[in-house]
């Protein structure tokens, strides 16, 4: 990512898997969104790029709400408190199953059963077991 991010632009890490901008509502915070199943997601149609799900600034001041839909800015409606906390309990859950390899069949999660691909964090501990094994 650059030293500098100008406001209107989506910068986009493939190397880090995130995406980094200046918030839509103008307010100047920078805001970051990781890409992975458990978090966003984002896709390219050959011209331009859109974000999914919705990205809400719950943690900034402007608290702002939108969506980045084939390179518009959608301004999407606020959240109550209640559905914020719900929101977060939701993306909490979804990371540790994501982390811990716990698949999730029709909505429900299937403790005792890994996923058929590694996660991220499986790969790191095994690269860093043949790193300290070969020691």
């Amino acid at each position: 990512m650059p030293d500098s991010i100008d406001p209107g632009v989506l910068y986009l890490s493939m190397e880090y898997a995130t995406a980094t901008h200046r918030c839509c509502c103008g307010c100047g915070e920078e805001v970051v969104t990781p890409f992975s199943p458990a978090q966003w997601q984002m896709s390219f149609d050959g011209d331009a790029v859109s974000l999914h799900p919705s990205i809400g600034n719950w943690n900034l001041r402007c608290r702002s709400h939108y969506v980045i839909s084939a390179g518009r800015v959608i301004e999407a409606p606020q959240w109550t408190k209640a559905q914020i906390e719900a929101g977060r309990r939701r993306d909490k859950e979804a990371r540790t199953k994501y982390l811990t390899g716990t698949p999730v069949v029709a909505g429900v999660s299937v403790p005792g059963e890994k996923r058929g691909k590694p996660s991220w964090l499986d790969r790191l501990m095994a690269r860093l077991k043949s790193v300290f094994t070969e020691l």
